[in-house]
């Protein structure tokens, strides 16, 4: 059995998904290697795992989310230069056969993790 990666995001501050909010995902090694960009759907998550199958493999990653750009093209005042702009989430993949699951729960102005299910 293997395991596999999964994420949504969810804009505190309206109390709503995060429709449309850019995540990269990137394995980190010697060098930082980008293995895929994505964009969240109506119901804050991306149409399918961002890992899986014999992409799904321990090691050490980061996903970063735009968030500067999704409150931006929300029309969301905002200081120059902003508070928060690309949240990146780095993170461990011990057992390849689990299910990691990272919501990220985001504000212009504060942001929370957590290792979901």
């Amino acid at each position: 059995m293997t395991g596999f990666l999964t994420t949504h995001v969810l804009d505190t501050m309206h109390g709503i998904p995060a429709e449309n909010m850019q995540i990269e995902l990137w394995r980190l090694g010697e060098t930082r290697h980008l293995l895929k960009t994505v964009y969240t759907g109506a119901d804050g998550r991306t149409v399918q795992p961002l890992l899986q199958g014999e992409e799904f493999r321990q090691g050490r990653y980061e996903l970063t989310f735009a968030v500067w750009a999704y409150f931006a093209a929300l029309q969301v005042e905002l200081p120059d230069p902003p508070f928060l702009d690309i949240v990146p989430i780095r993170f461990g993949i011990a057992d390849a056969t689990a299910h990691y699951h990272i919501p990220l729960l985001v504000s212009p102005w504060a942001y929370s993790t957590y290792r979901g299910s």
